[in-house]
């Protein structure tokens, strides 16, 4: 959907200037047929190419860009060129398809009207509304206004509430992390209310979704917004703007390759961006399918976890230098070792290196918290034949592996459940071999901690029904380490190490 559609006035200026030339005098043959695929370019590509708009208007276009910048005076990542979607394609007569905001199926908003707001808060999860129109933002009462076009009665019925409000992060079964996430309003404009002046004119629809929460945290930045975002939206292929509230630099920073996957357009910062920016819809809030999940049976076209994997290939390969040719020579797999601090820490993490090493690993320890760019990280987690570490939010980077790679997670006391859920199910669905490494009694620092016998070591599932979640935290998650009986996970190492033998052998790090 273009910015605008109203030809400069200078475009028909290149047929008066071919007609007052004609009137000097003859033409040659070469000369007039030059002259009418002038003009035949001009009245072809006129209205795409040159836009009217009024003075003081920034519009983005097909070749204007959006000047917004963040309160901090940073400013947003340097995103790529657009690439036309099939929902600003025009159908045989001419006439433009209808833009697509739900990609969700048996959505009660799949089927919504023009002029139109859609709410689904059928979710445990998440609230997601759909706004289909003229939609101005209003940053003083962080609201979104739908202007009916002129004479036209808003699509009201007696059941749809004056305005709706969302709050647009997926956890809204978390009353506490939910009353930080600033409220989003949405109505209709009243027909006597007056339309405000776009300062902003974008051809893409608006996507509303918070980088605050718990996304300081890798896995949170991952389950609880980037792919979300992706899921609510990949359908639009990058032709969508992503509003921001609790928009930070380093968010911004951090993420900016996938963010430049996810749209084209800069990011707005909805909080502190105080121009009026009009969009042709907007959808407020993120889909939500599971932990780091995406179920194709829910989505229109049917994208999976794969799908997502490949847009994070795309969006860090672009930036990385060429791959050196392997040689000959038989390649040693790799091995990288997530170096956690602090907490769940692989005490004796060199003993375990050497291990893996002596097995026929080039071994790579890959260290936390040392701030280095997650493009960094892409590069060498990529060239991994398979990633090892203990539960917790770095192991999110698995989604760097290539498919095929192997992941092993440690599950330290207590922990196995949510380590499943968290890594292990995403990560088959990736097409990643995986493997889970429990913990025995005897390998946990708890041991040291509590007398033999104590129920937290022989029988942490009776201790956790009994202490509840507060425990879990405190305990199995934030007061254990792990030293491995590397007797015992030899075997694990073996078998890691026989499957990315087999994997090159066969040729499977290739990638399509």
């Amino acid at each position: 959907m273009a910015a605008s559609k109203v030809p400069v006035p200078k475009a028909l200026g290149a047929m008066e200037d071919a007609a007052a030339a004609a009137k000097k005098g003859k033409w040659g043959f070469v000369q007039f047929f030059f002259v009418l695929a002038v003009v035949l370019c001009v009245l072809l590509y006129a209205p795409r190419v040159f836009v009217l708009a009024p003075q003081g208007v920034d519009v983005v276009g097909f070749f204007a860009a959006n000047s917004s910048t963040s309160s901090s005076g940073s400013p947003p990542p340097v995103l790529r060129q657009r690439v036309v979607d099939g929902s600003d394609k025009e159908d045989d007569d001419g006439r433009r398809r209808r833009l697509v905001l739900d990609n969700q199926v048996n959505s009660p908003c799949s089927s919504m009207g023009d002029h139109t707001i859609c709410c689904d808060r059928s979710s445990v999860h998440t609230d997601v509304c759909f706004m289909s129109g003229d939609v101005r933002t209003d940053a003083a009462s962080l609201s979104l206004l739908l202007f009916p076009p002129p004479g036209q009665q808003p699509n009201l019925n007696a059941s749809s509430p004056p305005e709706e409000r969302v709050r647009p992060y997926p956890r809204k079964w978390e009353r506490l992390i939910m009353e930080r996430i600033p409220e989003v309003r949405l109505r209709v404009a009243r027909p006597e209310e007056e339309k405000k002046e776009c300062d902003v004119r974008h051809d893409a629809p608006l996507l509303v979704m918070s980088a605050g929460g718990y996304t300081g945290n890798l896995f949170h930045s991952f389950n609880d917004g980037l792919l979300p975002a992706w899921v609510t939206s990949q359908h639009l292929r990058r032709r969508v703007v992503l509003g921001v509230l609790s928009y930070n630099p380093w968010w911004a920073g951090t993420f900016r390759e996938i963010i430049s996957g996810l749209s084209e357009h800069h990011v707005v910062d909805l909080v502190h961006d105080t121009r009026t920016h009009c969009f042709p819809g907007a959808i407020v809030g993120t889909r939500f399918h599971g932990i780091l999940l995406v179920d194709a049976a829910r989505l229109r076209d049917n994208k999976t976890i794969v799908d997502f994997h490949h847009l994070l290939a795309e969006s860090y390969e672009a930036k990385q230098p060429a791959p050196v040719p392997e040689t000959n020579v038989r390649r040693r797999p790799r091995l990288g070792i997530v170096s956690r601090k602090g907490t769940r820490v692989i005490e004796n993490q060199a003993a375990v290196a050497a291990l893996a090493s002596s097995m026929g690993f080039d071994v790579d320890i890959l260290e936390t918290a040392n701030g280095v760019p997650l493009s960094v990280w892409y590069a060498s987690v990529s060239r991994c034949d398979a990633l090892l570490g203990v539960h917790g939010a770095d192991l999110t980077k698995f989604f760097f592996l290539r498919p095929g790679a192997s992941l092993t997670q440690i599950a330290p006391l207590g922990v196995s459940a949510i380590a499943m859920d968290c890594f292990g199910v995403p990560a088959a669905r990736m097409g990643v071999r995986y493997e889970q490494y429990e913990v025995g009694g005897n390998e946990s620092s708890l041991a040291r901690k509590y007398p033999p016998g104590d129920e937290v070591v022989a029988d942490p599932e009776k201790a956790k029904r009994s202490k509840g979640w507060g425990f879990v935290a405190r305990v199995y998650l934030g007061g254990q380490n792990v030293t491995l009986d590397l007797g015992r996970f030899r075997d694990t190492l073996a078998g890691l190490h026989a499957h990315a033998m087999l994997h090159k052998e066969t040729g499977g790090r290739s990638r399509r």
